[in-house]
């Protein structure tokens, strides 16, 4: 990060944290899995098998192995949240989205307003269509605030302000065009399917008809954008 943007994903020290914490952890379990056994055996007559072998070592050697695969857990967690939230990068030129299976770019003058909705960041543009819909996480959304108020673009809170304007998608309910209709239904079949690219064509041509697309609870929710 250099002083002419701003990067947001999860922090290093937390990572490291977690990492430790998964060794204290560790440290800790090593004293406890002996008598956790033994009061598995008395109580059911049986133990897992991982939880036998680790109460038959030495102390000497449980403290040491169990930290370092609550270390290894740590890093895993860890590695799995970074990856899922991805990496936003702000800067006056416009907004660099990196998440685990693509990229996006949008340039600054696109911006029309920026906001979470849920664990969802989304970028409008003035017209309140939507640019970009990426997954984060709800700890990071005062970092995000910041590295979009520091450029100057508007932010506009941790609710979507288009809330009353989603409508629940049903197939073939009245009042829905046929094309609309379809997409809708082309985009559903393809992540129920994990076909992410079919998913991703399909709203993208429901953008440009001018439709605003999210998911809640399993089911796609839409609004129609303002001439």
């Amino acid at each position: 990060m250099t002083d002419d943007e701003a990067t947001v994903t999860i922090p290093r020290w937390w990572i490291v944290g977690i990492c430790l914490a998964g060794a204290a952890i560790g440290v800790g379990a090593a004293f406890m899995v002996g008598p956790v056994v033994d009061w598995l055996l008395s109580l059911a007559g049986d133990a897992p098998g991982p939880l036998r072998i680790a109460a038959r070592l030495p102390l000497v050697w449980a403290i040491p192995i169990l930290a370092f695969l609550g270390v290894i857990v740590g890093l895993m967690i860890t590695h799995e949240w970074r990856t899922d939230v991805g990496t936003v990068t702000v800067s006056a030129r416009g907004v660099t989205i990196e998440g685990s299976t693509a990229s996006q770019f949008v340039a600054g003058e696109r911006v029309g307003g920026v906001f979470t909705d849920g664990k969802d960041l989304v970028i409008t543009d003035p017209k309140t269509n939507e640019i970009s819909r990426s997954k984060t996480d709800v700890v990071l959304v005062s970092r995000l605030r910041r590295a979009f108020e520091r450029f100057d673009y508007p932010w506009q809170g941790n609710d979507d302000p288009h809330e009353k304007s989603y409508i629940s998608w049903v197939d073939g309910a009245v009042g829905v065009d046929d094309r609309i209709n379809d997409l809708l239904r082309a985009r559903s079949r393809a992540l129920a399917d994990e076909r992410s690219g079919a998913a991703a064509e399909a709203l993208d041509e429901l953008r440009s008809l001018g439709i605003a697309v999210r998911d809640r609870d399993g089911a796609q929710q839409y609004r129609m954008i303002p001439d």
